[in-house]
């Protein structure tokens, strides 16, 4: 992993331009026992997919040094056991930093066996600021709003004018929310989650995350590892990271699956008519950015947006169908109305999606050190840029407003080599762009007795739950009897198929029907 003199330097910068210097939340000292959470008083809040979810929440310490003070509401849900046999809680967390939970627990109660399932109480939660808890974020209500200025900076007004929106998200997010922001960080989550842990009586909790969820995972088995019993993470984020280089060298990834894409639309011109060379097509589909920062399609969708409404197909390819007719009808037809539906689908921002932008930026801007000169960042990302132009500077700007948070950042926690956490269980398709396959090694190695199951050249981030039945086998085993794969496939213990790339449409279905779809609406903003 690339280090960099400016991230080091990042702290130093904050006092420098007069920010808020705080402790790092990190560094609070552990106090949770001295905390008495009361036990939730779970309400039937049943939908007509999870008929048996029900709801409650529970008070957290604001300040975990100061568990006296303040106090803070999570909301949590519940799929309770049913069987006679109780292994405890299993504690779902579905990523973002700013993803909620409360869906996820009927998602993965209703589609672990069922056996399994009704031997735990599932139980989601929406970290501190997100969904139902309170307070929750929202720095900007519309932030995201059409039509944004292009993300590519080609002009120093462009850029300034994308710098302008950075620092004024920071800004509004200091005046609204200056009391809780130095308290936004994956520790202090890691932190709430013990108290959750204390208040449902439970000695030790099970845990299974996706995406960011496999962070906040590892940063709670660092710091309680006597409170761990099982431990599932799927898609890992590498820890060693955290945030800056990771966001960077994540976008190569995203333009290798981006350019994956184009290869499917090639093989598939008897559908939509782009031709067979994936160089072409991909060249369409730049020109067609250019032609959208001229003419945005419906008023709605211009370059950033363009890149918004595709981004998603970098997460799951069961998205590819729809966004290669959008693609296809715009080159082909010169309509841009399933150009503007796919970035409705895919897109656009709702007010769930403010709120997880609020909570992506204070925890990721909180929790580790970030370049304060911008010339930093216009340099990295030009240099990313000829290499992987497909996300670079949109990725930039999602980041920037961390250029001039109005909190000193704190020091992320180090994920030593451990044996104290018991065996855990991690999955990863190697292709993922969003965790690259490396992290997982990485967490691999530093949680010793853990197995590895690879995905062998999958390319979707978060591949447990979504209908591969290879890898649902090895979470099932792993959550009835604690049995994990013990092979030798290089870094991996096991490895399963992926699942095969999906076909056109055949009919003009709604996105979000299939499981693995269902799956990926449920976690949380990009990581």
């Amino acid at each position: 992993m690339r280090k960099r003199a400016a991230v080091l330097c990042g702290a130093a910068a904050v006092v420098a331009s007069g920010l808020t210097a705080v402790p790092a939340e990190a560094g609070a000292p552990h106090a949770p026992e001295t905390f008495h959470a009361a036990a939730p008083a779970w309400k039937k809040c049943a939908t007509d997919d999870y008929p048996t979810l029900q709801c409650a929440s529970v008070e957290v310490p604001l300040d975990h040094a100061d568990p006296s003070g303040r106090t803070i509401t999570l909301a949590l849900s519940r799929v309770p056991h049913t069987a006679k046999k109780y292994q405890g809680p299993l504690l779902v967390n579905p990523g973002g930093p700013g993803g909620s939970g409360l869906t996820l627990a009927g998602f993965v109660a209703a589609s672990l066996p069922k056996k399994v399932a009704a031997e735990y109480d599932v139980v989601g939660f929406d970290p501190r600021g997100v969904g139902e808890s309170r307070p929750a974020l929202d720095c900007v209500p519309g932030h995201f709003d059409a039509v944004r200025p292009d993300s590519v900076p080609t002009s120093p007004e462009v850029e300034q004018a994308n710098l302008n929106r950075a620092k004024s998200f920071a800004e509004a997010c200091g005046r609204k929310y200056g009391d809780l922001l130095p308290h936004m960080t994956t520790t202090a989550a890691a932190r709430d989650l013990d108290v959750i842990r204390q208040a449902l009586g439970a000695e030790r909790v099970n845990y299974f995350g996706y995406s960011y969820g496999t962070y906040l995972g590892t940063v709670y088995a660092k710091l309680h590892p006597q409170r761990v019993r099982r431990l599932v993470l799927d898609s890992v984020v590498d820890p060693t990271g955290v945030w800056y280089d990771s966001n960077l060298d994540q976008n190569q990834a995203f333009n290798a699956r981006h350019r994956a894409f184009m290869d499917w639309v090639a093989k598939h011109d008897a559908t939509y008519r782009l031709g067979t060379d994936a160089e072409k097509i991909e060249a369409a589909w730049y020109a067609m950015r250019s032609g959208l920062k001229e003419n945005p399609a419906g008023g709605k969708v211009g370059p950033a947006e363009l890149e918004d409404t595709y981004l998603p197909g970098g997460y799951y390819n069961g998205y590819w169908p729809y966004l290669a007719e959008a693609f296809a009808a715009y080159v082909n037809e010169k309509d841009g109305g399933p150009l503007v539906e796919a970035y409705e689908n895919f897109g656009a921002t709702d007010v769930a999606g403010d709120n997880g932008y609020s909570v992506y930026t204070a925890i990721e801007c909180r929790d580790a050190v970030w370049p304060r000169d911008w010339a930093q960042w216009r340099k990295d990302n030009w240099e990313m840029y000829e290499r992987a132009p497909f996300m670079s500077w949109n990725n930039a700007w999602y980041n920037a407003p961390c250029a001039y948070w109005p909190v000193e950042s704190a020091r992320p926690e180090r994920i030593n080599t451990t044996s104290q956490v018991p065996p855990a269980l991690l999955f990863q398709a190697t292709d993922d762009a969003a965790t690259p396959y490396q992290g997982a090694v990485t967490v691999h190695r530093r949680l010793e007795r853990s197995s590895l199951v690879v995905e062998s050249g999958g390319g979707n981030h978060g591949i447990t739950l979504s209908g591969n039945a290879c890898l649902d086998r090895h979470l099932a085993a792993y959550l009835a009897d604690g049995t994990l794969p013990r092979g030798s496939h290089g870094d991996a213990d096991a490895v399963c198929a992926a699942l095969p790339d999906p076909k056109p449409l055949t009919s003009k279905a709604a996105p979000g029907t299939a499981r693995g779809s269902v799956l990926h609406g449920l976690l949380g903003s990009r990581i």
